[in-house]
């Protein structure tokens, strides 16, 4: 990335203003599996999110998010979340992306809609 591209665009990790916020009263708390790194102030009070790419709030992992929004005391490095049998692995909003779903029938998945069993009817004009 560029010295104009972090001065200017804040999708495409972070600013200079945040980079030096976080330098002067940020303190390292952990980092997610995806590289995304979190950080809060010297009190306590304020928790912030760096990420390691394109800014999307979906990259954010559940249990981080749990402790930004100060739903949990403790990050997730200092307090290991409880994993349920039926949780499956975080994954980000695909939207947009090569690995995006689309439904059968959709113009991005081929266009060929599946075939009718006679309870459409198509509408003509007189």
């Amino acid at each position: 990335m560029g010295l104009w591209s972090s001065v200017f665009t804040w999708w495409n990790g972070q600013t200079v203003g945040t980079w030096l916020h976080t330098a002067l009263r940020g303190r390292p708390v952990g980092d997610d599996d995806q590289g995304n790194r979190y950080y809060q102030d010297k009190a306590g009070k304020r928790r912030w999110v760096i990420y390691n790419g394109t800014v999307e709030a979906s990259r954010v992992p559940p249990e981080w998010h749990r402790w930004l929004h100060h739903t949990a005391v403790l990050p997730p490095t200092k307090q290991p979340p409880l994993v349920k049998p039926w949780e499956k692995e975080h994954v980000p909003n695909l939207t947009g992306t090569a690995g995006a779903y689309y439904p059968p029938g959709s113009l991005n998945a081929g266009g060929e809609r599946v075939a009718v069993t006679g309870d459409y009817e198509a509408w003509r004009p007189e």
